[in-house]
């Protein structure tokens, strides 16, 4: 049986920590291929929250994003629906304080709608004191499958090719 999905929710981190690091188009200009062929054929997605906040900033990768074409969820009835659900079982998953982490229940929320497996790089927080609780906690409670934009690779046998100019 295959574990792959049809349709993969990406958080904002996989794209800007991708950029920023260890895929920057300098140097591995597939991957932003790849996402783009992606986008094209329905196999991923963003949401809208997400995508906003990733073109506040303007910097390279929201001008890539900008011309990605790679499709954004709006928001919707159904999305609204699980957002207040979302929001009232799991109120510490946005710190509202700084700022942070408002796209989160969004993630959740169209994966969930769509249901896309969502793609993040936060990983779940197991300490049984902690105040703070993640995608992947929240993921795990209501059914949703994740995973990380490595496993994401490996799920749909992405290769990237390698060059010297």
């Amino acid at each position: 049986m295959s574990t792959k999905a049809n349709k993969y929710c990406l958080d904002a981190n996989v794209l800007i920590q991708a950029w920023q690091k260890y895929y920057n188009p300098k140097f591995c200009p597939d991957y932003w291929k790849i996402l783009i062929e992606l986008g094209k054929n329905g196999k991923i997605f963003i949401p809208e929250l997400v995508y906003e906040e990733i073109v506040r900033t303007e910097d390279d990768l929201s001008k890539w994003l900008k011309a990605s074409k790679i499709p954004i969820a709006k928001i919707s009835e159904p999305i609204t629906i699980h957002i207040r659900k979302i929001l009232k079982d799991y109120p510490l998953l946005v710190d509202n304080t700084k700022a942070r982490s408002l796209a989160d229940p969004w993630v959740i929320a169209h994966a969930l709608s769509e249901n896309a497996t969502v793609v993040t790089k936060e990983e779940k927080v197991t300490a049984l004191n902690s105040k703070k609780i993640k995608i992947p906690n929240v993921c795990d409670n209501i059914g949703i499958r994740w995973i990380n934009d490595f496993q994401f690779i490996d799920e749909l046998d992405i290769k990237f090719q390698c060059s010297l100019i």
